[in-house]
């Protein structure tokens, strides 16, 4: 899944509380190329039937989640652990952005674990301490809410973009009318407004038709979206009988 030699890393989440923010966790993840998911001690218990509906169709990552009993045996093959948390909890460490931390995963060898704590409490200071750096995320000192999932997006996007990921495919737009077209159309309205006694007075009709033309040369309008105009026109024109 990793564009680069350096493997992707862990997102662990400890002691998660919904199957839904799992699933969403999950969702998350797969966006930004992140398969690797690792549940420590998930309170409702693994696997949980709220997260499938949650990952709207992460289903790799729920189903190659791994489920631990503690942290340490969680990030066992770990060379770097990050710990997720908007304070140090007197815990002196470094303290690095989502960023930061993703050049310091990619620069090292070995694998590397991000800590995420549960939702109404995040981590616990031993869970804090287990890790060699504070993975923190500048916020609002008035208002720093954070949900599970939002923080992982936040993580998995600064990941990705050192990845290979594809970006949503362009669809080409239809090439613009000919001026041929469009005065076809500008000269077809034309005609059905004149003969409806749409001009009058006389004096305005030249200021009238420039603003038509101005309005109907707008919208860039494509071949299709001529002749479509053109037919609704000549509908108006000639209703079919009933």
């Amino acid at each position: 899944m990793s564009g680069s030699s350096t493997p992707q890393p862990a997102i662990v989440l400890v002691r998660p509380q919904l199957g839904e923010n799992i699933g969403k966790a999950a969702r998350a993840m797969l966006n930004f190329g992140l398969t690797d998911m690792r549940l420590v001690s998930p309170r409702d218990g693994w696997p949980n039937p709220q997260a499938g509906p949650a990952a709207s169709g992460a289903d790799v990552v729920l189903e190659r989640a791994r489920v631990y009993d503690s942290v340490a045996d969680a990030i066992a093959d770990c060379t770097h652990v990050f710990a997720t948390t908007v304070r140090k909890r007197g815990v002196t460490k470094p303290v690095m952005t989502p960023e930061e931390a993703a050049g310091a995963i990619r620069s090292e060898p070995g694998r590397s674990a991000i800590l995420f704590g549960a939702e109404r409490s995040g981590l616990e200071t031993d869970d804090v301490a287990i890790a060699r750096t504070i993975l923190t995320v500048p916020i609002n000192p008035e208002f720093g809410s954070l949900n599970l999932a939002q923080a992982v997006i936040l993580v998995a996007y600064e990941w990705s973009k050192g990845e290979a990921l594809v970006s949503p495919t362009v669809t080409d737009l239809d090439p613009p009318a000919s001026q041929d077209e469009l005065d076809g159309l500008i000269g077809h309205l034309d005609r059905m407004l004149d003969e409806s006694g749409y001009f009058f007075p006389p004096d305005r009709v030249p200021t009238t038709k420039r603003m038509l033309r101005g309005l109907l040369t707008k919208p860039a309008w494509n071949a299709q979206e001529v002749r479509t105009m053109r037919g609704v026109l000549t509908a108006l024109e000639r209703p079919r009988p009933r």
